[in-house]
């Protein structure tokens, strides 16, 4: 080998390996990786022997005990064309959500990936498993105004698996999509179901004071030789009146066969108001009231053979320990129509919580 091609090997060596840097730095710039992380201690006063809230609760389940609602780590990519998203996680949340899916499945968080069928339009098809298009609280708590989930939320999907088809506007004022789903909150198809089923979702933000959505919902989550059509209807509208003060209200409505062929609904709706003050740059404050019936018990069970009604109050207290770090703190009252609850060793129409968490997020 003789000077001249040594120079030139040295020169292509040198390419390469800037090449394979300006490659190295468009992936980091284009991949990010974050964690979340909540603890919490919950306390209610019926005291349960077995430390399990009611059955209608899916999270912060555990009585009289620190423990982990929900921890994840995720990696999302996005570049011009494509994007995707990886996360897995940890939890009491995982345990009481997601107790019917697969085992393998079960710390899945989210897995899906996208692909823009538009250069000029924001026009996207992602597929897999996805956070749900239903309901204005996310299993995200810090993304919350309250501590807690309401009852409707945790009877309505957090998670959903399929194909969605969605276009938002250039100036991000109109969403729309539509879902191609496995099910109700289910990864997996329910077993003995064939018949998919199907999910609407329009968004609108008129100004930067205003949110508007509408998510709909159509389909079997029964065995095909049960078949039972559901139908559901999430309302909310979020109004930032002032920087420091906002009002969320929402109304959800479900409707579902009867039996089989059976013209007869049974229905369950559920009426919300959140409304919360920033005090300060570090200090919150939300209450919300919260109405829930499910007179037929479609999606909750009383523990009777009388319906499944509910009021409730919440006031919550978020306290910013750092820019990652929040401390909150939350007391709730729920009254029902008939003796749901356990008061004092009594069966009682009243239940009484405190609970606290900390969410961090890097």
């Amino acid at each position: 080998m003789n000077r001249f091609s040594g120079q030139l090997i040295i020169i292509a060596l040198c390419l390469l390996s800037k090449g394979a840097v300006k490659a190295q730095d468009s992936l980091v710039s284009k991949l990010k990786v974050s964690a979340y992380l909540e603890m919490y201690y919950s306390y209610d006063f019926s005291n349960p022997p077995d430390h399990e809230k009611p059955s209608f609760f899916y999270n912060y389940v555990r009585h009289n005990e620190i423990n982990l609602n929900l921890g994840f780590i995720k990696a999302a990519y996005t570049d011009a064309r494509v994007r995707a998203n990886l996360a897995l996680m940890a939890g009491t949340y995982v345990q009481y959500n997601l107790a019917e899916e697969p085992l393998a499945l079960r710390n899945v968080y989210e897995a899906n990936a996208g692909v823009r069928l538009s250069a000029k339009h924001n026009l996207w098809l992602d597929a897999g498993i996805m956070p749900s298009h239903i309901g204005l609280e996310s299993v995200v708590g810090r993304d919350n105004w309250e501590l807690t989930r309401s009852i409707v939320a945790d009877n309505s999907p957090y998670y959903e698996t399929g194909l969605k088809l969605g276009y938002g506007t250039a100036n991000n004022k109109v969403y729309l999509a539509g879902f191609y789903l496995n099910g109700w909150q289910r990864i997996e198809r329910v077993p003995g179901n064939q018949s998919p089923c199907f999910g609407t979702q329009l968004q609108l933000r008129p100004n930067s004071k205003w949110l508007l959505n509408w998510s709909t919902f159509a389909g079997n989550t029964f065995p095909d030789s049960l078949r039972k059509m559901r139908y559901y209807n999430n309302v909310f509208a979020q109004w930032q009146l002032t920087e420091n003060f906002g009002l969320t209200a929402g109304f959800d409505l479900g409707l579902q066969q009867v039996k089989k062929d059976s013209s007869a609904l049974n229905d369950w709706w559920s009426p919300l108001f959140i409304a919360r003050l920033n005090i300060s740059p570090k200090v919150i404050v939300a209450a919300r009231v919260e109405y829930f019936s499910d007179a037929h018990q479609v999606v909750t069970s009383s523990g009777t053979q009388k319906g499944f009604e509910i009021l409730g109050y919440s006031l919550n207290l978020d306290y910013a320990l750092s820019e990652h770090a929040l401390f909150r703190f939350e007391g709730r009252t729920l009254r029902s129509k008939e003796k749901n609850f356990v008061l004092n060793s009594a069966p009682s129409d009243v239940n009484y919580c405190l609970s606290a968490c900390i969410a961090l997020s890097f």
